[in-house]
C-alpha cells in the first residue's frame, strides 16, 4: 500500500503536479506586494495582483489552447495531477480488477470520506459517495416518508432531473407540489425569502432549495429560508451542485437537513462523481434508494450499495481536493466572483445587453448569464463558438432566456477580454 501510494506521488510530482501543489503558494507570496497581501494565505486583497499565482494554476490544468472553455458549470476539467492519478489507478485495477477493487481500494473510500468531510465542515459519518447531484438527491426525493396529501415547495427553476423526480412522486404517491415563483436576477432577500415562505401550509413537509441557480448563477438564501421552515417542524433539501467547491462555506451553515452535489463540477473532480449529506440524526429517516441490507438503517454506507463502481474515479478526486485546498475556498470564491464581474462590468452598458445574474458578490459568483436584445440565446452561443471558439451554452428555461458564461480558476483575463470584443461586436450589429 505504501509503495503504491508512493509510486502516485513521484509520478505526480515528475508531471508537476504536486510539485505546484506545494510551491505554488510560496511562490506567489514571494512577489506579491505586501499591500495585496493579508496575513491569511486564503484571502487576497487585490484579485488583480494574483495573476501570477493563477497563471501557475493554469498550468495545473490540461487546458485546450484552442477552444476557450467557459462552460465550466455544466462540467469542469480535472486537473493533470487527477488525469495521472486515474490513470494509474485505472491500470491498476485491471491488473486484477477483483483483487485491486474490493480488497484494496474498498478500504480507502474512507480516507476520502473524511478529507471531504473536513471541507464541509461535516461530520465523516454524514457523508456518502455516488455518483452525482442527481442520484444525491433523488436518494432523499424517494427516500423520504411521504403519503398523499402531502406537500412539498419548490422551484421551477430547479434542476430538471430533481422536478422530475418530485413530480414521479406526485404522480405515483398523490403527494403535492406547490411552486414557488420569483423574479431574476435579484438582489432583495426579503423577497426570494418570501417566495418560498409564503407557501408553506400545515401540509407542507420538504422545502427544496437550489443553492445556486444553474441557469444563471443567482444565489439564493438558503439559510433564512431554512430557518423558517424549521421553525414550522418542516425539513430542508438543498441542491448544493453549484456551490460545492465554488463558495466558502461549511454544508451545515446552510441550515438544511439533507445536501447533495456533484464533486465533478467546482472541485474539479473526475466525471461521475457525486457527494451526500444527511444530518446524522436524519439518516434513519430516508430509505436507501438501492438496495441495502439494512435500507432504513442509521448507517449512512447504506447509500453506497451501487454494486460495481469506478473506483479509479473515486480514489483520484484526492489529487483534485489536494489543488482546491492550496488555493483555498475563500480565494476560490473571490478569484471566480471577480472573473464573473471582470467581463460582465465591461459589457452592462451595451446597447441591448441584459443579465439574468447579479454582479454584487453576496449574489453571485463565477456563472454571469446574459442576453443580446433581437438575438436567440441559441445563435449568440453559436456564433461564439463558431467564429471564435469560446465555448458557452444557451439557456432557455422559465423566464431566463441568455447564454451562460461560467470561467474556472484557469480561465485568463485576456480570455475574457476576447469575449468582452466578440460581445462588443455582436452588439454593434444587432
Amino acid at each position: 500500500m505504501t509503495n503504491r501510494r508512493s509510486f502516485i506521488r513521484q509520478t505526480a510530482a515528475m508531471l508537476g503536479g504536486l510539485a505546484l501543489h506545494q510551491s505554488a503558494q510560496a511562490a506567489f507570496l514571494k512577489d506579491l506586494p505586501e499591500s495585496d497581501r493579508s496575513g491569511d494565505l486564503g484571502t487576497i486583497r487585490n484579485p488583480k495582483s494574483e495573476d501570477d499565482f493563477w497563471r501557475q494554476i493554469r498550468l495545473a490544468y490540461a487546458s485546450s489552447p484552442n477552444i476557450i472553455n467557459l462552460n465550466n458549470g455544466g462540467v469542469s476539467p480535472a486537473p493533470r495531477a487527477t488525469l495521472d492519478a486515474l490513470d494509474y489507478y485505472n491500470r491498476l485495477c485491471n491488473e486484477a480488477p477483483s483483487y485491486y477493487m474490493w480488497r484494496i481500494l474498498e478500504q480507502d473510500r474512507e480516507p476520502l470520506r473524511y478529507n471531504l468531510a473536513a471541507l464541509a465542515g461535516a461530520d465523516p459519518e454524514e457523508i456518502a459517495l455516488n455518483r452525482n447531484s442527481t442520484e444525491a438527491l433523488n436518494t432523499v426525493i424517494f427516500g423520504l416518508n411521504l403519503k398523499a396529501g402531502d406537500e412539498v415547495v419548490l422551484s421551477k427553476y430547479d434542476y430538471p432531473n430533481m422536478i422530475h423526480a418530485w413530480k414521479q412522486r406526485e404522480k405515483r404517491e398523490g403527494i403535492r407540489l406547490v411552486w414557488a415563483d420569483f423574479d431574476l436576477p435579484s438582489e432583495d432577500a426579503d423577497t426570494l425569502i418570501q417566495a418560498f415562505v409564503s407557501k408553506f401550509t400545515d401540509r407542507t413537509k420538504v422545502v427544496h432549495l437550489t443553492h445556486i441557480i444553474n441557469w444563471c448563477g443567482q444565489i439564493l438564501p438558503v439559510r433564512r429560508i431554512a430557518d423558517a421552515a424549521h421553525a414550522r417542524g418542516i425539513e430542508v433539501l438543498i441542491d448544493g451542485a453549484h456551490s460545492f467547491g465554488l463558495l466558502d462555506y461549511k454544508i451545515p451553515d446552510l441550515g438544511g437537513d439533507y445536501f447533495g452535489t456533484s464533486l465533478h463540477k467546482w472541485l474539479s473532480a473526475p466525471f461521475g462523481n457525486g457527494m451526500l449529506w444527511i444530518k446524522k440524526e436524519k439518516i434513519p429517516n430516508v430509505w436507501s434508494l438501492l438496495s441495502s441490507d439494512k435500507p432504513d438503517g442509521d448507517n449512512i454506507r447504506k447509500f453506497e450499495s451501487l454494486g460495481t463502481r469506478s473506483f479509479p474515479v473515486e480514489m483520484a478526486t484526492g489529487y483534485s481536493l489536494d489543488l482546491h485546498n492550496l488555493i483555498g475556498s475563500a480565494r476560490k470564491q473571490q478569484r471566480l466572483h471577480y472573473l464573473k464581474n471582470y467581463w460582465m462590468e465591461q459589457v452592462r452598458d451595451l446597447p441591448g445587453i441584459q443579465f439574468y445574474t447579479p454582479l454584487h458578490p453576496d449574489w453571485g459568483c463565477a456563472i454571469g448569464t446574459f442576453a443580446i436584445a433581437g438575438q436567440k440565446a441559441g445563435a449568440v452561443s453559436e456564433a461564439l463558438f463558431t467564429n471564435w471558439k469560446i465555448h458557452t451554452t444557451a439557456i432557455t428555461w422559465e423566464k431566463v432566456d441568455g447564454v451562460r458564461v461560467t470561467p474556472h480558476v484557469y480561465t485568463t483575463e485576456a480570455e475574457l477580454d476576447k469575449l468582452v470584443k466578440v460581445i462588443t461586436e455582436m452588439t454593434q450589429k444587432r
